[in-house]
């Protein structure tokens, strides 16, 4: 095996400092807890931000797509008692305008509180649009702060939450390899993937991440074969949080009819690989940086 070469493709939502619990469904576990993590948090129009209606359901509007530009999955739309919710006024200072924002669960309780920005109280007023854009980008970082800190209170109260347990894995198929790979390949996954942080199972609905691997081969000018494997780790939503890629020039004898060692060392590889990515998207561990 000439060249060994392992690459971490790890989309934003992976970094671990985001609100999870506002993706997907909450689940049967959900309905135990005290405040369910919700699917979505719901932006309703603000009645009490000094905007007319028509600024109002522009600014809910603006500061819904912002959040999400955050990866906060949210909407702007009327709120019921279900909802995770982010309520909107908005106070005069002067020249300026200061937008309170207040998280709120659907117990009822707030779960945190947020300023805005100083916006100019003449363009706030008369609804400028291009002004309550940019008041929507400006607040959605610290937004998006504050409801990862009012996620990690939610978690921490939840024994069956990722705060509170090591996450549980799935090995999944893997596809496309030559010769006995497919076989070889996730019983080398099944062997390495579990460890100290982690727990392997043996059914997909009882795990929190499941790995697939999908496997490319093609000749080379050298009489090789380049062996390119793909290990994705979905979420429970199947929601791919990242990759993990090999390349592999292996001599066509070492892998038909059977992978034997290569099998062994590609998944002692990809299995930190895996470990990383799915570290770096749970909250109760430090981010790691990607290999």
């Amino acid at each position: 095996m000439k060249r060994l070469l392992l690459f971490l493709l790890l989309p934003l939502a992976a970094c671990g400092t985001l609100p999870e619990p506002f993706y997907g469904d909450p689940g049967r576990v959900g309905a135990q807890l005290a405040v369910p993590p919700a699917p979505v948090l719901v932006v309703p129009a603000p009645g009490a931000a000094l905007l007319d209606d028509a600024s109002a359901a522009l600014y809910a509007k603006d500061l819904a797509a912002a959040l999400v530009y955050h990866d906060v999955p949210s909407i702007a739309r009327s709120a019921n008692k279900h909802d995770w919710r982010l309520l909107t006024t908005a106070t005069l200072a002067g020249n300026n305008v200061i937008p309170h924002y207040v998280i709120a669960g659907p117990d009822g309780k707030t779960y945190g509180n947020v300023d805005g920005a100083p916006a100019d109280a003449a363009s706030w007023a008369n609804g400028d649009t291009a002004a309550l854009h940019s008041q929507a980008e400006a607040d959605a970082g610290k937004l998006a702060t504050r409801l990862a800190a009012a996620n990690a209170v939610v978690q921490q109260g939840n024994p069956n939450s990722l705060e509170n347990r090591p996450p549980r894995l799935f090995m999944g198929s893997v596809t496309g390899a030559p010769g006995d790979g497919d076989q070889a390949l996730a019983l080398a996954m099944t062997r390495n993937l579990p460890g100290p942080d982690d727990e392997l199972v043996d059914t997909r609905n009882r795990a929190d991440f499941t790995i697939t691997g999908l496997v490319k081969t093609q000749p080379d000018p050298h009489g090789q074969i380049l062996v390119e494997l793909d290990w994705s780790v979905y979420d429970t939503n199947n929601r791919k949080i990242g990759q993990v890629t090999q390349l592999h020039d292996v001599m066509p004898g070492d892998i038909v009819p059977y992978w034997g060692d290569v099998a062994a060392a590609a998944g002692q590889e990809a299995a930190g690989g895996v470990q990383k990515v799915i570290q770096n998207a749970t909250l109760h561990r430090t981010p790691q940086p990607a290999a």
